[in-house]
């Protein structure tokens, strides 16, 4: 931590100090276990320098436990930071939860990252995954990148390429899911509207089929808009929701028996983007080893046969 500094949120100050994820910093914090100056301080974006003195009065068992992730660096340079993140981990903080992020992993490594972005809650995030995919990402250590990369997403230059696994099979080996989003009014889901709709949220899915199973169809996407769970609700739409997402899944599946996967089979396999250094890369995530192993587990789907009892390969 820098010798001298003033002016700096005290959860941030802490999340330095102690390794600690900042969501579990903050739980110290409001449960009155911080002293600033002998005083009890209760509120996470309270503001020190390097002048006060901040006592940490106790540290649960369990809060040692939390402390912020590594990171699997793909590559860096003084702009940005690409990496591999893993399944069951959260981008940043959310409500109610007390849990590891990326953000606390990003502050760990990088604590001039605090001050990059526009949300203090997701310092140097221009984009996401969902905590129970795996898959390539780019974070900005600057504010000058944080702009250039932010402006690339929302006008839909990078290039996003996922694999994923779903249930069924399209009735098209390429096609594309140009369905409206739109936020549920219950359990947190997103829902696909017809694209001619005046409200949601416009959301474009290409999809090509790369190998089809007995009762399972592994996919390459890529993604035109990065909506919250575009791919998860565009497919459950069709009615191919994605192996193992609890929340967008089909309990009326007939003869398909449900494959246990304590994560999504859904990988952000690919990014091509342009950096700050106006070198345009791309960066590539191999595929997990557990959605590896599950797919040498899967039966092949059987060969169709034409009208002419020639036999065609699937």
């Amino acid at each position: 931590m820098k010798k001298d500094f003033q002016d700096e949120r005290l959860d941030k100050v802490l999340v330095e100090k102690t390794g600690l994820a900042r969501a579990q910093v903050q739980k110290i914090i409001k449960n009155g276990d911080v002293l600033v100056n002998g005083k009890i301080v209760t509120t996470p974006h309270f503001f020190v320098s390097s002048k006060d003195k901040i006592k940490v009065a106790k540290i649960k068992a369990e809060a040692k436990k939390l402390k912020a992730p590594k990171l699997n660096v793909l590559y860096e340079d003084g702009d940005v930071v690409v990496f591999d993140k893993p399944a069951g981990l959260m981008v940043h903080e959310a409500s109610g939860k007390n849990e590891p992020t990326v953000v606390d992993a990003l502050i760990k490594h990088y604590p001039l990252i605090q001050k990059v972005g526009d949300d203090p809650r997701r310092p140097g995030i221009v984009h996401r995954l969902d905590k129970l995919a795996s898959g390539v990402m780019i974070a900005a250590k600057t504010q000058k990148a944080f702009k250039f990369l932010k402006k690339q997403f929302s006008e839909h230059l990078a290039k996003k390429e996922y694999v994923v696994l779903v249930y069924g099979t399209p009735g098209k080996d390429l096609g594309t899911i140009n369905f409206r989003l739109i936020r549920s009014k219950n359990k947190g889901r997103m829902v696909s509207i017809p694209e001619d709709s005046e409200v949601g949220k416009e959301a474009v899915t290409h999809f090509e089929v790369a190998k089809k199973f007995k009762t399972n169809t592994l996919l390459n996407v890529q993604i035109e808009t990065g909506r919250t769970h575009q791919i998860r609700a565009h497919f459950r739409a069709m009615n191919l929701p994605v192996v193992g997402d609890p929340l967008y899944k089909k309990s009326y599946m007939k003869n398909i028996h449900p494959i246990s996967l304590p994560r999504l089979f859904l990988h952000a396999h690919k990014l091509t983007i342009t950096l700050p250094n106006k070198e345009t890369k791309t960066f590539v995530s191999p595929l997990p080893k557990e959605l590896k192993n599950l797919l040498t587990e899967l039966p092949i789907a059987p060969p169709r046969a034409l009208k002419d009892d020639t036999v065609v390969e699937s």
